[in-house]
Formats: C-alpha cells, structure tokens, sequence
C-alpha cells in the first residue's frame, strides 16, 4: 500500500482562513481544474517517518524550505487508488511566484519512446476552503473539514 504525507498551508483572511493546494503538473491534468488541485505531498517509505517525509516532500514539490510552526494534525485520508495520505496544518504564507517545483520524467505521448519532463505541481495558489473544495483531490476534502474544525 502506497502511502503519502504532506503540509497544508493556511493563512488567515477576512472570510476564513485560506489554503495553499497545487495544481497536478503533467498532461492528464493540464485541461482539468476540479479534481486537479491537491495538498503538496509525495509517498515515502515504511522506514521514514510520515512528519519527515511531509516537510521533505514540501521542499521536494515546491522547492522552498518547510515553513516552521505549530503543526496540527490533520490525520490521513484513503483516496480512491488505495494511497494513504497523511497532512499536517501549519499556519504560514507563501509566494505562489516564488514556488521552483521538482519535476518527474515520463513517456509523453503514449508509447512514443520520447521521455519528457514535466513540474510536479504546475502552479500553487491560494484558496478559500469553499472554493478549495471545489477543485481539491476528493478524498483530500476531509482535510479541509478538519482544519475548519481547528479554526476561528
């Protein structure tokens, strides 16, 4: 079973807080918007701790350090290829225009023999957790569930 951790960025504002979620880099997802959006986050191995791997995939995704702060556990999710996923809050801000993102290789197109190289996340924006709902992985909207638990 595949398993992933990730941080969640939130921010105050004055309609409630607001999200950080990056859009899916790749050509499946460069039409989409609904369904398109995620928490950043990456898999890791049984042997490394989920908290470790949350703040180096952050780093890893986004190309910028983990920022420090109270951590809230926001537990995990199963999405609906099996992955276990794993999400921290941490209440920070962030530059979308300063995001340098990791990349991944892949066969594109189908069977073509060419490999290219596409972002891991193709854009980072912020978002209310109305719209965030909207456009998040589905299974990731319990995460936004339970960060509206935890705020003001």
């Amino acid at each position: 079973m595949k398993r992933s951790a990730g941080l969640l960025l939130f921010r105050p504002s004055g309609h409630g807080p607001e999200v950080l979620l990056g859009h899916m880099g790749g050509p499946f997802f460069a039409r989409r918007d609904a369904g398109a959006w995620t928490v950043p986050k990456g898999e890791y191995e049984p042997d490394e701790p989920a908290w470790q791997a949350a703040r180096r995939e952050f780093q890893e995704e986004l190309g910028l350090p983990p920022p420090d702060g109270e951590a809230i556990d926001l537990g995990e999710v199963r999405q609906t290829n099996g992955k276990i996923v794993t999400v921290w809050a941490i209440e920070a801000d962030l530059d979308p225009a300063a995001i340098v993102p990791g990349t991944f290789r892949m066969e594109w197109p189908p069977r073509s023999g060419r490999l290219q190289e596409f972002p891991e996340l193709d854009r980072v924006a912020w978002f209310g957790l109305d719209r965030a709902r909207e456009v998040i992985v589905k299974a990731q909207a319990a995460f936004l569930d339970r960060l509206a638990e935890h705020s003001p």
